[in-house]
């Protein structure tokens, strides 16, 4: 793949109802009554359960819904979710778990509520940082390292601003590089997943905390996760890229961890480099050119360049590597992120690479291990 890079490197409700009430007489004199909205308490039930989620060990059962059996949560205190739909229902721990995760550096990926592998690794990427016995399982005292680190409440509320719902929204981003490259810009699809992405979530827990919301509407308050920074600590000195755990780690120049990150990292048939390399360039968004005369990969017969935009396949940031048409970049699917193939190329989040972006500069060691 090939990225044109600029000249400077830089980076960046209520319902009415209608009630007959016997006053003496028999002639119902109607009134309006306010019923509570059940998808609203459902999501007030659902932020209590996130904000006060304590660890115990799992209850397996046959008749719990809503389960995600094998995500390393257990249950939890707070009150019950039970009304959210059962396939996107979060789990309150988790959900706790993967912002205090985020805000600490050590990145789950998106936060979902469900846990899985990303979020495994990250846990077991911070027990190890924080000398405690790395197994990457969510207990109480991974929990418990995590919120006396950062007292904070986990979810915050926020306004929608204009920009947020000023978009360019595109509707549907097409399956095709080809159809891509016709667009002006391969933008958010709506400003749901543009708000969901700003806050690190997928767009299930965003509406299951906001049902109903209008979230192209200027001025509306939503809840959603109250993440961290966007700056690393300190300027990155080296990158080291695992395949084989598929992640990315960033050290200071004394050797201090600043960020850990899950990736997707190549493939059996388009693998990523091996041994040392370095960082090139940076270029914020990028537009992607496949040629078919440079790459391997895919089955285009002529070349194509697709304008940038954050569901460009290469995302919002790209780190050009010295080791030609390689790089670490954003993605347009931050869920798959550690869950399917690349070409080659280690792929981020949006948000991660752009606070990894953010503290290199060409010359940056990166190393494949």
């Amino acid at each position: 793949m090939i990225v044109r890079r600029p000249v400077r490197l830089a980076l960046l409700a209520t319902l009415p109802l209608l009630a007959a009430t016997a006053c003496g007489d028999n002639t119902p004199e109607p009134r309006t009554v306010r019923v509570a909205n059940p998808g609203a308490n459902a999501a007030a039930d659902l932020r209590r359960s996130i904000e006060t989620a304590t660890f115990s060990p799992p209850v397996v059962t046959t008749d719990t819904p809503g389960q995600v059996p094998g995500h390393g949560a257990g249950t939890t205190t707070g009150p019950d979710n039970a009304a959210l739909p059962g396939a996107a229902r979060p789990d309150p721990a988790t959900v706790r778990a993967q912002i205090l995760l985020d805000r600490t550096r050590f990145s789950p990926g998106i936060i979902d509520g469900l846990g899985g592998q990303n979020s495994r690794q990250a846990i077991a990427a911070f027990e190890a940082a924080n000398d405690l016995p790395v197994d990457g399982e969510l207990d109480a005292t991974v929990l418990q390292k995590l919120a006396a680190a950062d007292s904070r409440t986990v979810l915050t509320d926020y306004t929608i601003t204009a920009a947020d719902a000023a978009g360019p929204f595109i509707g549907t981003v097409p399956d095709s590089i080809a159809a891509m490259a016709r667009l002006e810009t391969v933008g958010y699809a709506s400003a749901r997943e543009a708000l969901a992405e700003k806050f690190h979530m997928t767009e299930a827990l965003l509406e299951a905390l906001n049902p109903g919301a209008d979230f192209a509407r200027a001025g509306q308050t939503i809840v959603v996760a109250q993440t961290g920074p966007d700056a690393l600590q300190g300027a990155v000195s080296r990158i080291v890229v695992s395949k084989g755990e598929q992640s990315v780690r960033a050290y200071a120049a004394d050797g201090t961890l600043l960020a850990f990150y899950p990736a997707t990292v190549g493939s059996s048939g388009t693998p990523s480099p091996t041994g040392s390399h370095t960082v090139r360039a940076i270029a914020p968004r990028p537009n992607y050119t496949y040629d078919p005369a440079r790459v391997s990969y895919g089955d285009g017969g002529r070349k194509v360049i697709v304008p940038p935009g954050p569901n460009n396949p290469v995302g919002s940031v790209w780190i050009d590597l010295s080791r030609d048409t390689y790089g670490i970049h954003g993605t347009a699917d931050p869920a798959k992120i550690g869950k399917t193939a690349s070409s080659g190329c280690v792929r981020l989040t949006n948000w991660d690479v752009e606070q990894l972006a953010a503290a290199v500069k060409a010359g940056v060691a990166v190393r494949f291990t």
